[in-house]
């Protein structure tokens, strides 16, 4: 008894599909280790987020404006 070509048929189809899956990984890893390599290079010691800050209370943003307390007792 001959056996049915079908599974083979799937199996190769399944094969082929893996390949082409393989391929794109491959692809997008290409292309992500090319961004990383043309990014600019960050510092270790320097958070992007803390740049500029220091450690303590921080002054107030320059859209705060606070009255001074001499004004306050005028009123």
């Amino acid at each position: 008894m001959a056996k049915n070509a079908r599974p083979t048929a799937h199996k190769r189809a399944r094969e082929k599909a893996q390949q082409e899956r393989q391929k794109e990984k491959a692809q997008r890893r290409a292309e992500a280790r090319e961004r990383r390599a043309s990014a600019p290079r960050q510092t270790a010691d320097e958070d992007p987020d803390l740049a500029g800050m220091r450690p303590g209370p921080q002054p107030p943003p320059d859209w705060l404006e606070i009255d001074s307390p001499s004004s306050k007792d005028e009123h």
